[in-house]
């Protein structure tokens, strides 16, 4: 069973549909029993980190997401939040990964959120093994994580590089949207259902 959590962020229908085009049936639940019973975990999101957080703290979901040992993956928001902190509301996250989450700086010539389609490099882990260096993947956002020795791939926006992607043990996450990035997104999702 496939668990996609529900929490209080956005994007959830656009992995759903994802999950359906691939042929996967998922629940989506904030029922810690049932994440904690799945599969795999689905961690989507596109919203504001210290609402979310609060969220999945009300709810004991914190405590369930750092213990899970099954494959995990975190979307965009659901990634940041995956991480020790973010600027974002001055935020205590989830620390499953030692970085702070940093707002881009507004810049001559960059727009802040960066969106648009970007391409990975130095890419790395399971996640990646039908893709190929410089493949583009589709992002929506205004905070990144640093590169660190847990980024599996990275990119480039505002004069910043920063982690595309982070991975540690059973838990991987994705600052960009797979759901959204085409036959390359595709076929990283299908790596995470059906390879780890």
């Amino acid at each position: 069973m496939i668990a996609v959590i529900k929490y209080n962020a956005g994007n959830i229908l656009s992995v759903m549909n994802a999950l359906s085009r691939l042929g996967k049936e998922a629940v989506l639940t904030d029922d810690p029993e049932i994440i904690s019973s799945a599969d795999k975990v689905i961690f989507p999101g596109v919203g504001e980190a210290s609402s979310a957080m609060r969220y999945l703290n009300e709810r004991g979901l914190s405590t369930v997401i750092r213990s899970l040992k099954q494959p995990f993956l975190g979307i965009c928001l659901g990634m940041q939040l995956m991480c020790a902190s973010s600027e974002e509301g001055d935020t205590e996250c989830l620390g499953i990964f030692p970085s702070e989450i940093i707002q881009f700086r507004r810049g001559a010539g960059w727009k802040v959120p960066h969106m648009g389609w970007n391409t990975l490099e130095n890419i790395s882990g399971p996640l990646y093994k039908d893709t190929k260096e410089m493949e583009y993947v589709y992002f929506v956002h205004s905070y990144y994580a640093p590169l660190s020795e847990y980024t599996s791939a990275e990119t480039e926006y505002a004069g910043v590089r920063f982690s595309a992607s982070l991975s540690k043990d059973n838990f991987h996450g994705m600052q960009f949207h797979p759901e959204k990035s085409g036959d390359a997104g595709e076929r990283m999702l299908r790596c995470f259902l059906e390879d780890l």
